[in-house]
């Protein structure tokens, strides 16, 4: 029976004014860094036995095609360089690499506000890829990418909640010179989004100059080594065990700039890597393995995350299988190695095969998000916006990603069990003499905002509400958010006489 005294009324009105309003970041149902782990496909005796042949592969095949500095960096440490030019990696080295690695890695945002805090099953999900094209999904077709582009991915990331960090997720196709992509690429990211940013660079020369430009925003270079907002993500390896030679010596600039490094290992399975989930999983390890061997043989207790990504393939015609089954389990069985590590790590998930953001989209993103989330992953990779298997990136599908995401770290979250949430006193008052439902009691309108995840874009009308409203369409609500994101200016920009100093040290591409 609903209670119509002043003082109820007046209750509820508070209630209301309070639900309209942001909650705290301490009370809202999800939330960056919310602990997963519940997804466990691996054994104990899995793993333990998924380490021990990544262990052997590493000391009887080893890697190839280190550059002279890192062939001198990994041999001080203890690696052995053999007659056929490969490097093997004693047992002994690895492990006491690992005992000493890192447990926990901060990466920094530029606000402060940001910060993902890398440790046990602690989950962020975020933008990743090189897509060289942009769905287009008003006239269903792909176009090449361009540096707007990314500038507008970049300001969208930093509107949407449950998009945690931005890694650079496209090329900027309309900059020819690569110099000058990776330049801009540092400019139009960090211009559009003080959330934490993730890059890559083309040849280790020009990462020097991407640092002068990162200290102009720090504020210094004491600043930037103090707070590092941009992170190298490096594909340090060619699958199959195989040293990125250039690759490498990026790595080793980014080290000595204080930029944390995404260890990234990204073979095929059943081209570049094993075929089996298993056998996919162990290269992976053995490479991120050389890799943080490497990386602390170059500067001992540097942050870098341990990059597990295999990918599968679909072995009847060979395309990628980015939204698969097998994808989901390669992805959270890797997430699981991180976590017998020791060490903070991520993966792909969330990639669609479908080239639109359609029902297929749909299952592939949501079928790899929720089992990365539940498996711990710290970092998931590609989470949102990425289509023909890595080969597009669409606005709206990045922002029905942040809904998508929001339903998977609410599954991340999961079940609490204690004297409120048993709801016994909620049944005796509801049963008992009460009006025979739970709507609009006290404990369901103070919980409705504590423990349900509503929907942004995503329709819950009746058939007849639907009609009513004129049957809205998720993708045009998709566009229209999108124009609505774009069309503010970017709280992230930098103050004019900053950019004017950028501007003048380096050729922008952007508009002023």
């Amino acid at each position: 029976m609903t209670d119509q005294s002043p003082t109820r009324t007046g209750g509820r009105a508070a209630r209301r004014a309070a639900r309209a309003a942001p909650l705290a970041d301490h009370l809202r149902p999800i939330r960056p860094g919310m602990t997963g782990g519940q997804y466990k496909p691996l054994s104990d005796a899995d793993m333990a036995a998924i380490h021990a042949a990544a262990l052997q592969a590493l000391e009887e095949i080893g890697l190839v095609d280190a550059p002279e500095s890192g062939v001198a960096y990994l041999t001080a440490a203890g690696a052995v360089l053999g007659d056929d030019g490969r490097i093997r990696f004693p047992r002994a080295l690895v492990e006491d690499t690992l005992a000493r690695a890192n447990r926990s890695v901060t990466l920094h945002s530029r606000d402060g506000k940001h910060d993902l805090e890398l440790s046990g099953a602690r989950v962020h999900y975020g933008t990743a890829g090189a897509a060289v094209h942009m769905v287009d999904v008003e006239g269903r077709n792909y176009r090449e990418c361009g540096i707007q582009d990314l500038h507008d991915a970049a300001r969208i990331c930093d509107r949407l909640d449950n998009i945690h960090f931005l890694q650079r997720p496209m090329v900027a196709r309309d900059i020819l010179d690569n110099r000058e992509m990776d330049l801009n690429t540092v400019y139009a990211c960090s211009a559009g989004t003080t959330k934490h940013i993730g890059t890559s660079f083309t040849d280790p020369a020009y990462v020097p100059a991407a640092l002068e430009m990162l200290h102009l925003i720090a504020g210094g270079e004491d600043k930037w080594r103090e707070r590092p907002f941009m992170s190298n993500s490096n594909c340090f390896v060619v699958p199959p065990m195989k040293f990125a030679t250039e690759s490498c010596q990026v790595m080793e600039a980014c080290i000595e700039g204080g930029m944390p490094v995404l260890l990234l290992s990204a073979g095929m399975a059943g081209a570049t890597a094993p075929s089996t989930v298993a056998g996919a999983i162990v290269q992976a390890c053995a490479e991120c393995l050389a890799g943080l061997v490497y990386v602390n043989a170059v500067k001992p207790g540097h942050p870098a995350v341990f990059g597990t990504w295999p990918f599968g393939l679909d072995l009847r015609s060979g395309a990628m299988t980015g939204g698969s089954g097998e994808q989901a389990l390669l992805t959270a069985g890797c997430a699981q190695m991180h976590k017998f590590y020791g060490v903070p790590g991520g993966a792909a998930a969330g990639i669609a095969d479908s080239k639109l953001p359609d029902m297929q989209a749909g299952w592939e993103q949501m079928c790899s998000n929720v089992m990365a989330g539940l498996s711990g992953l710290n970092m998931v990779y590609e989470a949102a916006g990425m289509h023909a298997s890595l080969l597009g990136f669409c606005h709206e599908s990045l922002i029905l990603g942040d809904d998508l995401i929001g339903q998977a770290l609410r599954c991340v979250r999961g079940i609490e069990v204690n004297d409120e949430t048993l709801a016994l006193d909620q049944m005796r008052e509801v049963c008992l003499g009460g009006p025979g439902h739970y709507l609009g009691t006290e404990q369901t309108l103070s919980r409705m905002e504590l423990d349900h995840v509503y929907p942004a874009l995503g329709d819950r009308t009746s058939p007849k509400e639907w009609a009513e409203l004129g049957k809205p369409d998720l993708l045009e609500k998709a566009t229209a958010r999108k124009e609505e994101i774009l069309s503010d200016r970017a709280a992230a920009r930098f103050a004019p006489d900053l950019d004017h100093a950028i501007r003048a040290a380096f050729n922008i591409h952007l508009p002023a």
